[in-house]
């Protein structure tokens, strides 16, 4: 796997990141799935969590592993297993400590006001407002911070200019 680098552009990008290794938790899966190719099954019977489904979430939304189908024994059904893509990590982008600040609150802080903000933001999503720029505006937030909720919660995502909902069986 050498030569595999995370290059980061977009200041947003780092909320995964900030995520996966500020939770002891995480940071154990994501060591686990450096090493090796592993189901979600053989992640629980390595690591009691019952967070591991969202983790992987997160994990794939800061494109830090990558998936595939492992072949099943014969009459058994193919199981997805992971693992981790990077062994490298380049940063390259500039913005101003107004979106830095904000990224590092929604990436480290269990604030209540995140939450409240995060159902707000779904409310939205469900009227069919998903213009990241209008919710910001509703909210009186910047745009990265609402990109930033999205990185955040396994099941919201930016695409393109809008946010999306994702299925949350994914």
């Amino acid at each position: 796997m050498t030569g595999h680098i995370r290059i980061v552009n977009d200041p947003v990008e780092l909320v995964p990141l900030l995520l996966t290794f500020h939770n002891a938790t995480y940071k154990q899966i994501y060591d686990l799935l450096n090493k090796s190719w592993m189901t979600e099954e053989e992640l629980c019977e390595q690591i009691s969590y019952d967070g591991i489904p969202e983790c992987l979430l997160i994990l794939k939304k800061g494109n830090l592993i990558e998936e595939q189908w492992r072949m099943p024994k014969p009459g058994s059904n193919p199981i997805k297993e992971f693992k981790a893509t990077y062994n490298k990590f380049r940063a390259n982008f500039q913005c101003n400590f107004t979106d830095l600040s904000d990224l590092l609150y929604i990436s480290m802080s269990n604030d209540e006001s995140l939450r409240v903000m995060v159902e707000q933001v779904e409310e939205e999503l469900k009227c069919g407002n998903t213009s990241i720029n209008d919710i910001a505006r509703k909210f009186g937030v910047s745009p990265v911070f609402i990109k930033g909720l999205a990185k955040r919660i396994p099941h919201l995502d930016v695409k393109g200019q809008g946010l999306v909902l994702l299925d949350r069986s994914q």
